[in-house]
């Protein structure tokens, strides 16, 4: 079941004191800090030119605490989405312009290779008959592309015995038709979840390899991506970390559909724009990406955090913190924008969401480690950014509630932002302005526009997803500010084993869990009996928190997905690569050891 073991070192890491000995970066893009300067510079200036508005409108009628504190939370708030604006308009002009080719074949020369690669797929209680179906795939798709003699494949499991069992059995079936090496281990105790189940693995056999390309369980990368990025790894002996940006694949209900299209149709601008400042130190999210074996092993033993959970304990968002650790020691982390490489979506907005307070733990945490001794500034921007998209919800939600009661207690039209025209159309150009960008970019081309399905169905396409977006904010805005009190509260977000199959939400089933979402909807549809006008402007909010649990119940569906697809609603370019999709083991054992659901 396993190789040989050929032991490797993996100290735990000293967060404070001297920071470790640094490399040479010699990947490093030229011109970096004035990109980053450019990117902060526009940020901070969209965000005082409307600060400055509302403060000059504020003090022509007089302020008062109540203004103070619209100021105080506006500011931050402004700032978030000028940075993700900013961010977008420049991966639009590259990829525009042609400075960026955007998603590519990466070239996979399997003669270049001259050291042994190991893939590790880390799993826990998966659908057995699913995730070994696409161990199968890529493994025959690693072989056809040449890279049998050089890459072996782990499945490392922290699954329980009775899951254990019954991959054991898939593992063998797999293990006989496959053309590599494919290994399987399971853990007796899941220690520190994944990132233990990876330095396990390093611990054990990680000296044999050189470089270790990690995924998750729902992910599937082609042979000829992984053999082109083991390949750039060996021209590139600087580079400690590669990551891939995936698309989505295998989405079956409405809410996958309309996440897939959104990352289709403008995921590639704002990744353009990301790679564009991050150059040398880019991010790791934890899979479809390689790392250099040694490096990782050096620098990334993670301690746990002083305290208890959720803001102490193991460091659960680790790869963020994994990959400003390789670059503290000076690996160059890049990121890539190459086809092959794909990941699943959680099936409905309720599985997203239990998602999303893993990852909202994880990220808080990071506020803890931005004093680490050695991180590079750019690393350091990194865990704040990660951190802010969930402070934001909570802010939003204060301003929201702020402005309607400046807005009653002073008889106003219109919350005082909107009352100010400037503020109002910088306001919208920001939210809005990257899906205009994306719709530019789909209809710039001839084939990108025949992947989308044509002219019409991009029209069409977009012209649902802004009203979609509008009315899920206020339900994420809710939704993460529950949890972020729910953890302040001392409570940590647990991690059971992730939903991955397609399931219908009846309405009935999401109610309980929407109780505080329908009772500020309520309160803000209440604002009409006080001031009518403040309500008109607060009824795409109030319409979306009490149209909730509709929402998440029709986006669970896959008969709406498949008619919406019928009517050219949410098409996408089809994949590049037969290996998009799993194979399926022969059936005769999977089958009778059946398919446990989570």
């Amino acid at each position: 079941m396993l190789p040989p073991e050929a032991p490797l070192d993996m100290p735990v890491q000293r967060l404070h004191g001297p920071p470790p000995g640094s490399i040479e970066v010699q990947t490093q893009p030229h011109g970096l800090l004035v990109k980053r300067l450019l990117l902060v510079g526009s940020t901070a200036v969209l965000a005082l030119a409307a600060s400055t508005q509302l403060r000059m409108l504020l003090a022509r009628e007089g302020s008062d605490a109540i203004d103070v504190l619209l100021l105080v939370l506006f500011l931050p708030l402004f700032s978030w989405i000028s940075f993700g604006f900013v961010n977008s308009a420049i991966g639009f002009f590259q990829l525009i312009s042609g400075e960026h080719p955007g998603f590519t074949a990466v070239p996979s020369p399997a003669g270049a290779l001259r050291h042994r690669v190991a893939v590790l797929m880390p799993i826990y209680n998966e659908g057995v008959e699913q995730t070994f179906g696409r161990v199968l795939a890529m493994a025959e798709s690693i072989a056809a592309a040449g890279g049998a003699p050089w890459i072996d494949f782990f499945v490392l499991s922290d699954s329980n015995p009775d899951n254990g069992q019954l991959e054991e059995a898939a593992w063998r079936e797999v293990a006989a038709q496959a053309p590599i090496a494919v290994y399987y281990r399971r853990r007796a105790h899941n220690v520190a979840r994944k990132p233990g189940n990876i330095a396990e693995w390093l611990r054990r056999f990680g000296a044999a390899y050189e470089c270790m390309l990690v995924l998750d369980a729902d992910s599937l990368m082609s042979g000829s991506a992984i053999v082109g990025m083991a390949s750039i790894m060996e021209e590139r002996p600087s580079i400690g970390l590669l990551q891939t940006v995936p698309m989505i694949t295998g989405a079956h209900t409405l809410f996958q559909r309309w996440m897939q299209f959104a990352s289709e149709a403008y995921g590639p601008i704002a990744t353009a724009g990301l790679l564009w400042w991050s150059g040398s130190e880019a991010n790791f999210w934890g899979h479809n990406a390689i790392v250099r074996t040694r490096a990782f092993a050096q620098s990334c033993g993670l301690p746990e955090l002083p305290g208890k959970p959720p803001f102490g304990g193991p460091i659960q968002s680790h790869d963020m913190v994994e990959s400003a650790l390789l670059r503290r020691r000076g690996w160059a982390v890049h990121m890539v924008m190459i086809d092959g490489s794909y990941e699943e979506f959680p099936p409905t907005v309720v599985d997203y969401a239990a998602r999303d307070r893993r990852w909202m733990q994880g990220n808080l945490q990071h506020l803890r480690l931005l004093d680490t001794s050695g991180l590079h500034w750019a690393s350091r921007l990194h865990l704040l950014v990660g951190a802010c998209a969930y402070l934001t919800s909570p802010g939003w939600l204060l301003l929201l509630l702020t402005s309607a009661l400046q807005a009653c207690v002073e008889q106003r039209s219109a919350p005082v932002g909107f009352s100010s025209p400037e503020v109002l159309s910088l306001t919208i150009l920001l939210l809005f302005g990257p899906k205009l960008m994306g719709l530019v970019w789909m209809l710039a081309s001839p084939p990108r526009r025949r992947g989308f399905g044509g002219a019409t169905a991009v029209l069409r396409s977009v012209a649902l997803d802004i009203p979609l977006a509008v009315l899920m904010a206020p339900v994420t805005m809710v939704t993460q500010t529950k949890a972020l009190l729910a953890m302040a509260r001392g409570r940590p977000s647990g991690w059971a084993t992730q939903v991955r199959e397609a399931h219908r939400i009846p309405v009935r089933a999401v109610l309980s869990g929407l109780r505080e979402h329908l009772a500020l909807g309520a309160a803000f549809a209440c604002l009409a009996l006080v001031n009518p006008g403040v309500a008109l402007w607060f009824s795409p909010i109030t319409l979306g928190l009490l149209s909730a649990p509709w929402l998440i119940s029709a986006t669970s569906s896959q008969g709406l997905a498949r008619r919406a697809l019928q009517w050219g609603f949410f098409r996408v370019p089809p994949p590049q690569l037969a290996e998009a999709a799993p194979r399926k083991p022969k059936p005769d054992t999977v089958s009778a050891a059946g398919d446990p659901q989570p």
